[in-house]
């Protein structure tokens, strides 16, 4: 599936701001089951340069200055991405048996271990470990229990977006069983992590409009998030959206990936100056039926 992508942030400042520093994650991902054929990021103020680089996570990362004196930020991002579902698992060991791999004295492997330790937004918490041992019972099938979890937390969890901001605990989303796909990617990563599986948190995109007679995906008008269980050397990564129950396919873009929330923001920024602001985010997911823009 091909889809042009379009991403615009807006901020008006109530003065005018005489500089600001902004870091973005906006660039899908390219690994082997999505290809990037055409990024662009687009700021008003123009700046001087943009210029890009590599994350710890290899995702890519713009960073920019305005330096003139501004009352408002453009910032889009426009790309065209093709993805292809995923590699059908085969391989579907016990969880035990992953988690095992990354207990002291065994080999491991470091770009997983990193993802199952508590980070700084996922703390490792007894609750969380409770409500994943109902899903987690001896000897089941890794991807079998967290695709039973994805589903609970679907049915168990409400869609508010009311309910919390980007500075909410992941206790408290918990406690309050309510909360937006951000919450919900961070409790099941905490309920992973609680029993010892390595997870990480993704942000990307779902596509703007369902196929004829799908019901329109939560979620699909703004940047979305997800989560990756590790379900073994030979099936790796399996991506697993909460928020909507899904398995992720060709509907779910991936933009980037990494330990919680913090590490992907889509913008991250410093102004001096501005006093107030108003901030609003479009995106537009929209598929191809041509190869062509």
């Amino acid at each position: 599936m091909q889809y042009r992508i379009s991403h615009t942030t807006k901020y008006s400042y109530a003065e005018p701001a005489s500089v600001c520093h902004n870091l973005v994650h906006l660039a899908p991902a390219n690994f082997p089951r999505q290809a990037v054929h055409e990024y662009r990021l687009t700021v008003q103020p123009s700046p001087p340069t943009i210029v890009n680089r590599r994350d710890y996570f290899n995702n890519r990362v713009d960073y920019f200055s305005v330096t003139e004196p501004h009352q408002g930020l453009t910032i889009t991002a426009s790309s065209r991405v093709d993805v292809s579902p995923p590699v059908p698992i085969t391989d579907n060991p016990p969880w035990e048996q992953i988690a095992a791999q990354f207990n002291p004295g065994s080999p491991r492997i470091l770009s997983v271990l990193q993802f199952a330790f508590k980070s700084r937004h996922i703390p490792i918490l007894e609750q969380l470990r409770q409500y994943a041992k109902i899903s987690f019972t001896k000897n089941r099938p890794i991807f079998d229990a967290a695709r039973e979890l994805t589903k609970r937390i679907r049915t168990d969890f409400k869609y508010d977006s009311t309910a919390t901001s980007i500075h909410t605990p992941v206790a408290e989303a918990f406690a309050r069983r309510h909360g937006v796909c951000q919450d919900f990617a961070h409790v099941a990563i905490g309920c992973l992590r609680s029993m010892g599986l390595p997870a990480r948190y993704v942000s990307g995109y779902l596509r703007t409009l369902p196929p004829p007679g799908k019901p329109r995906l939560v979620g699909a008008d703004a940047s979305h998030a997800w989560f990756s269980v590790y379900c073994g050397e030979e099936t790796g990564w399996v991506d697993l959206d909460p928020t909507n129950d899904l398995v992720c396919s060709t509907d779910h873009v991936t933009a980037a990936w990494g330990r919680d929330f913090e590490d992907v923001t889509p913008i991250q920024g410093v102004v001096i100056g501005g006093g107030s602001h108003i901030m609003s985010v479009s995106v537009d997911v929209e598929p191809l039926q041509s190869p062509t823009l």
